[in-house]
């Protein structure tokens, strides 16, 4: 039986500020809308409600806001309930959010800004020196002479 497969990947502009809030847990959730546009047809957008937890929840509203750009790597997620004033039966798919992209700087105006956001690269900004390999012969490669 083949495996079943739930992920999208979405890139868009967010529609309002992420608004916030902390389970009875503890667990910090962020929720923000994206509007993705349709290629090739002018004024028209397709709107998606996402959400991102914890540490990633917390980034995405710390850096992002109305109007910026970001790439979401996430799951689909549907949710149904009876509404209390109708009696009706209300659906709701939502992206869950795996890993959020920032692609603006921080007005906004895609520069790139990928300096003006936390790096997991640390370390000291001393440049590395390129390796230059000057001599390259075009003899075959020996597959007994890989080590695995």
């Amino acid at each position: 039986m083949a495996k079943s497969i739930n992920q999208v990947i979405l890139m868009g502009r967010l529609t309002r500020d992420p608004e916030v809030r902390t389970t009875s847990t503890g667990k910090t959730i962020a929720s923000f809308s994206l509007a993705v546009d349709r290629g090739g047809q002018e004024d028209a957008a397709d709107f998606f409600d996402v959400t991102a937890w914890e540490k990633l929840g917390e980034l995405v509203s710390q850096y992002l806001s109305k109007g910026r750009r970001c790439l979401v790597q996430g799951r689909l997620r549907q949710d149904s309930w009876d509404d209390k004033e109708t009696g009706k039966k209300r659906t709701k798919v939502e992206v869950v959010a795996t890993d959020v992209t920032f692609l603006d700087g921080p007005a906004g105006d895609g520069a790139g800004g990928a300096s003006n956001y936390p790096s997991s690269n640390s370390g000291s900004s001393k440049k590395s020196d390129d390796v230059v390999i000057e001599d390259i012969d075009d003899k075959p490669i020996d597959l007994s002479e890989i080590p695995f």
